[in-house]
């Protein structure tokens, strides 16, 4: 691949863009098919790309979305200064809809934005944000509409970041049990580790708080001590009057109730101090099934049916069986009265879990 011809080309793209008013019905086709051009390709026909493709749902009238290259991509575009998080269920509830052969990626574009969505993988926010005039120097974020296709690059990919810090906790779990500690005892106090790392990083205790005491654990500390301490402050109401935790809050959600600390051998300690580098406000939740499924044995595993189910797949079930038919229902009432109708109904709608 010619990279500097293809810089100049996309160059080319983003001044074309700026003389463009950013109308969604008016010039959003030809916005795509100068993207794609800019990307090396001929033309949005002869790659088989589809403009307007039918999408039909369950239950309702057919729809279209403005490009699908399967399976590569589908793309929605909206006017030029749009909220994009606004229209994040409508591309998913498309992408959901084109069986067989569904793209990979989606992509959300305001003319200026395009934000990329694998839905396989994260669910909940994109992947990356790529200013429309970033694209000379941040194609590979869009490899995926490459000719020959490459693997994209991503700014904001919480799956490579969650496996890379799930793989560092999880290996401290598996030398815990291996030497003997009990299996429940390492999987809590494992646990309680990842609710301190998620913490530090989202504010609830000072940032980089967890981490330096795990440091300490490893150069001269007492881990059943030291991190033994933390979490019992976690799980006390009344803030400590004065010493290393006198800042610590109370965390009431129940994980911190019975604090059994393990006393931590040195390369236990470094490898979860090192698993603290990450950035763990980018970390996905989903690793607490992930956790929870791993430290189980597979005979328990087995005995209670435990198994972990990836975000995207719950959104295949409840958004047409259960958010589909509430969105209907509110956009179908014509009156104050029937919204309230809806509104009571709504707040005695509940949901049996056979699970």
């Amino acid at each position: 691949m010619d990279t500097s011809r293809l810089e100049v080309g996309l160059q080319t793209f983003v001044d074309w863009t700026s003389q463009l008013r950013g109308d969604e019905k008016g010039e959003a086709q030809v916005f795509l098919e100068h993207l794609f051009q800019a990307f090396g390709h001929p033309s949005l026909a002869e790659i088989g790309a589809v403009l307007e493709d039918r999408v039909r749902g369950a239950r309702r009238a057919t729809q279209f979305a403005d490009l699908v290259w399967r399976p590569r991509v589908l793309i929605e575009m909206k006017k030029r200064g749009e909220r994009l998080d606004r229209h994040y269920h409508q591309a998913f509830e498309y992408w959901m809809h084109l069986v067989p052969n569904r793209p990979r990626y989606v992509i959300l574009c305001n003319f200026d934005e395009l934000w990329v969505f694998d839905f396989d993988l994260q669910l909940d926010d994109p992947v990356d944000v790529v200013l429309t005039k970033e694209l000379p120097h941040r194609w590979n974020a869009l490899g995926f509409l490459l000719p020959k296709e490459r693997k994209p690059l991503f700014g904001n990919d919480r799956v490579a970041v969650t496996r890379e810090a799930a793989g560092k906790v999880a290996r401290v779990f598996t030398a815990l049990i291996r030497r003997g500690e009990d299996r429940e005892r390492a999987q809590r106090f494992i646990l309680q580790c990842v609710v301190a790392f998620f913490s530090e990083d989202f504010g609830l205790l000072q940032r980089g708080f967890f981490s330096e005491l795990l440091r300490d654990c490893k150069e001269d500390g007492d881990s059943f001590d030291l991190v033994g301490g933390l979490f019992r402050q976690m799980n006390e109401p009344t803030p400590a009057r004065a010493g290393r935790y006198k800042e610590v809050p109370y965390f009431n959600g129940g994980l911190f109730a019975a604090v059994d600390p393990v006393g931590l051998k040195w390369e236990e300690a470094a490898a979860l101090a090192d698993a603290g580098s990450n950035d763990w406000s980018k970390v996905h939740p989903a690793i607490f099934g992930t956790l929870f499924q791993a430290s189980m044995d597979q005979k328990k595993r087995h005995v209670h049916g435990a198994h972990f189910t990836s975000e995207s797949d719950i959104q295949k079930v409840v958004l047409p069986t259960i958010v589909r038919p509430w969105r209907e229902r509110i956009e179908a009432a014509n009156s104050l009265a029937e919204l309230r109708r809806v509104h009571d109904d709504l707040l005695t709608f509940k949901v049996l879990d056979p699970a």
